[in-house]
């Protein structure tokens, strides 16, 4: 009898508990930074039409040695949308620029603030988007790549 006690009440905890979590908002607010910013500058800059979902790019592009910056696709993730823009010279990644990436609370802003930087150096380091995801923000790390991906893929053209 005592036995079932406790299973019954630890049953109903359990179940309060579940119940009492709330789901993250898929599409929660980002951040959108402006052309001068990265990762770790977060903040309401006018939005450029690389930031407001628009891949295209900017610079120089007709000679082999131009630097140019390079917008990737916005890609939706769990958790928000996430946008990167590469700067190239010629075909080096010299920096990525994190254009847009969920900012909907504040774990949101604690995991991205430390993932981004880590996967702006493994990108440049790497010199593509065949990059390991950072443990512990995978659905940015995997918006990340694509995004990188889709502006490493229209540099190419």
């Amino acid at each position: 009898m005592r036995r079932a006690i406790v299973s019954c009440t630890a049953t109903t905890a359990g179940v309060i508990l579940l119940l009492s979590l709330k789901p993250h908002q898929d599409a929660g607010p980002t951040a959108v930074v402006g052309s001068g910013g990265g990762a770790g500058s977060p903040g309401a800059a006018a939005p450029s039409s690389a930031a407001t979902g628009s891949a295209g790019s900017t610079g120089s592009v007709g000679s082999a040695g131009a630097t140019r910056k390079v917008a990737g696709t916005a890609v939706n993730t769990r958790y928000g949308p996430v946008q990167v823009q590469v700067t190239l010279s010629g075909s080096r990644i010299t920096t990525v620029d994190v254009l847009r990436y969920p900012t909907g609370d504040r774990r949101d802003r604690e995991i991205n603030g430390s993932a981004l930087p880590l996967l702006n150096q493994e990108a440049i380091a790497a010199q593509s988007a065949a990059i390991d995801v950072v443990s512990g923000a995978t659905y940015t790390s995997e918006g990340y790549i694509r995004s990188l991906q889709s502006a490493l893929d229209q540099a190419a053209r």
